[in-house]
C-alpha cells in the first residue's frame, strides 16, 4: 500500500487502531522455573561499566515467536535446547551470570562476576499462535511472554536462596529467559535483560551466539567484555556543550568548572523523557511503507546545494523527521513562557563504534550508543520544508565524532544525567532480531514488549510474510499521547506524509 491508496479501511490500519481480535490474557501458565549457571568454572571478577552502561540500569524485555517445526514439534525439545545453550554462553558471557553491585569507594556501578546464574522459566498459553492477533501489534498481553527480574521472588523459592547475598538489594538475575509454548507447536522465546549489559547491536551479536551454540556450531562473534576500553580519560575534558544531556544532581564548583568555561546556562528543570506520566494515553502504531519512506526521501532532496554532499537522506532521517514535526506540533505548547516559538529537541541513539579512534572490536558486548540531537523552534518546523528537519537530524548524526563521544563520555564521569529532550526515537527497526538462524528457523517475528510512555516514540520492523514482497522493508512507528494530542499528530502526520 503506498501514498495514493489512503481510503477507509486502510487509513484506519495505517493509523495503528487495535486489532478486534487483540487478546488480553494469553493464559500462560509458568511451570518451572530456575537458574542455569555457566557450564564451566568461570573466574571470579568485578566488571567495569562505562559511563554509557551506567545510566542503563533498568530492565529490557523482547519477544521472540516461533512457529511449529518438525524436528521440535511441541517446543520442549527447542526449551531444553535453550537450557543447555544458555549453560554453555554464561561462560564467554560471565557477566550475565553475575549481578550488579555498588563499589562503596567510588558510588559506581559493577557487576560482580560469581556466577550466581541467569534465570529459565518453562511456561505454556492456552493458546495457538495465530488465535493470540497481529504480532506486529504491540500487545501489552505480551509481558506474560516474559520473566521480569523483578519476579525473583519465583527463583529464590526454586533454588534455596542462591540467588545472591541478601544485604546488597541489587540480588537480582541480571538475564531471564522464558520459553512460551503454545498448542499449535510453536514458542515463544521471551527475554529480559538489564540494559546495562547490552545494546541492541551487542545483543544481536548475543543472540546469533545463542543459536549458533543451539546448533552445535562455535560462537558467530567472540565477545569483547572489557568496558574499560570506554572508561573516561584522565582527567576528564568536556569538550562540548551537551544540551542533550540534564544532569540530576549537584555537583562542586570544581567539577563545574570545564563547562562554565564553555559558557553553559542554568539547569533545565524540565523532566527526562524516561519519566512515567501519569496522563491518560491513546496508544497508536502508524505504518509506513517502503513506497512511503521512497517518498519522503524524494521530498528531502530539496536540500540546498551547499548542503548536499554532507546530508545523508537515509530511511531513518526521513521517517525520524517526519515524526519529529508531527510530535512537535502536535504538542498544547506552541511557544514558550516568552511568547516566542517554542524550541522542540529530538533524541535518538547513534552507533558509536566505528566513529571511534581506534574503532571498538567487533565482539564489543556494552552499549556503543550514545544520544544524538536536533533542536528547532516549532515555527521553523512548521513552515520549514521537510528538506531541512531532514538536515538537522542528519547534522545530528554527524556531530558524533570520536572528539564528541569523548566528552560525553567525561561529562558522565563528572556529572549525573540522562538524556535531556522533548521527544526519544527508540529503534528496532534495522537490528535484525529476526534475520537470527535457530535450528528450529528463525523468528516469524521479534519485538520488545512495550509501556505507554508519552515522550518515547518506538520504531520497530513490519513483519516479513513470505511472498507479501514487503522483505521487511516497512517501520511501523509506536505512538502513545493525550487524547488531544494524538488526534493532532494523526492530522499532521498525514498532512506531511502526503504534502
Amino acid at each position: 500500500m503506498g501514498i495514493s491508496q489512503l481510503r477507509g479501511d486502510e487509513d484506519r490500519e495505517r493509523e495503528g487502531n487495535p486489532p478486534h481480535s487483540l487478546l488480553q490474557d494469553l493464559k500462560v501458565t509458568v511451570h518451572h522455573s530456575s537458574l542455569v549457571f555457566p557450564s564451566q568454572q568461570t573466574q571470579k571478577r568485578t566488571m567495569f561499566l562505562s559511563n554509557i552502561d551506567q545510566v542503563l540500569n533498568f530492565d529490557v524485555h523482547s519477544v521472540h515467536f516461533f512457529g511449529a517445526h518438525k524436528d521440535f514439534p511441541d517446543g520442549q525439545i527447542a526449551a531444553e535446547k535453550l537450557r543447555d545453550s544458555l549453560a554453555k554462553i554464561l561462560v564467554p558471557y560471565d557477566f550475565l551470570a553475575g549481578r550488579l553491585k555498588v563499589n562503596p569507594n567510588t558510588g559506581r556501578l559493577e557487576i560482580e562476576c560469581n556466577g550466581a546464574g541467569a534465570g529459565f522459566v518453562v511456561a505454556s498459553s492456552e493458546y495457538a499462535l495465530d488465535e493470540i492477533g497481529d504480532l506486529v501489534y504491540p500487545n501489552s498481553a505480551f509481558a506474560q511472554l516474559v520473566c521480569s527480574a523483578m519476579d525473583h521472588d519465583q527463583l529464590l523459592k526454586l533454588t534455596d536462596g542462591a540467588v545472591g547475598d541478601d544485604h546488597d538489594g541489587l540480588r537480582q538475575p541480571l538475564f531471564i529467559l522464558q520459553v512460551t509454548t503454545f498448542k499449535c507447536g510453536g514458542f515463544a522465546m521471551g527475554i529480559s535483560n538489564n540494559h546495562a549489559t547490552f545494546d541492541g547491536i551487542s545483543f544481536r551479536l548475543f543472540l546469533d551466539n545463542l543459536a549458533a551454540l543451539a546448533a552445535n556450531k562455535p560462537l558467530a562473534v567472540i565477545p569483547y567484555n572489557d568496558r574499560q576500553i570506554l572508561a573516561a580519560r584522565s582527567p576528564p575534558c568536556v569538550t562540548f556543550i551537551h544540551p542533550e544531556l540534564q544532569e540530576l544532581e549537584n555537583i562542586s564548583t570544581l567539577e563545574r568548572k570545564q563547562e562554565d568555561e564553555l559558557e553553559v546556562g542554568g539547569h533545565d528543570t524540565r523532566p527526562t523523557v524516561f519519566e512515567a506520566t501519569q496522563e491518560e494515553l491513546d496508544f497508536k502504531i502508524f505504518r509506513l511503507t517502503a513506497s512511503d519512506i521512497a517518498h519522503l526521501k524524494e521530498k528531502a532532496k530539496s536540500i540546498a546545494s551547499s548542503t548536499k554532499e554532507r546530508v545523508k537522506i537515509t530511511s531513518f532521517n526521513v521517517v525520524t523527521a517526519l515524526i519529529w514535526r508531527c510530535k512537535a506540533l502536535s504538542s498544547s505548547t506552541y511557544v514558550d513562557d516568552h511568547g516566542e516559538s517554542r524550541e522542540s529537541r529530538i533524541l535518538y541513539a547513534v552507533d558509536i563504534r566505528q566513529r571511534l579512534n581506534p574503532p571498538l572490536p567487533q565482539g564489543y558486548t556494552g552499549n556503543g550508543v550514545l544520544t544524538a540531537y536536533a533542536s528547532a523552534g516549532c515555527r521553523e518546523l512548521e513552515e520549514g520544508p521537510f528538506s531541512r528537519a531532514v538536515e538537522m537530524v542528519s547534522e545530528g548524526a554527524a556531530r558524533m565524532t570520536d572528539e564528541y563521544a569523548r566528552s560525553v563520555i567525561d561529562w558522565g564521569e563528572l556529572r549525573k544525567g540522562f538524556p535531556n529532550g522533548e521527544v526519544l526515537v527508540s529503534s528496532w527497526w534495522r537490528l535484525g532480531f529476526a534475520d537470527v538462524e535457530y535450528p528450529w528457523g528463525k523468528p516469524m517475528y521479534s519485538c520488545p514488549v512495550v509501556y505507554h510512555r508519552k515522550d518515547i516514540i518506538l520504531f520497530f520492523p513490519e513483519q516479513d510474510v513470505p511472498d507479501n514482497g514487503t522483505n521487511g522493508t516497512g517501520v511501523n512507528i509506536l505512538v502513545a499521547l493525550p487524547h488531544q494530542e494524538m488526534q493532532k499528530f494523526q492530522a499532521l502526520f498525514q498532512k506531511f506524509l502526503l504534502g
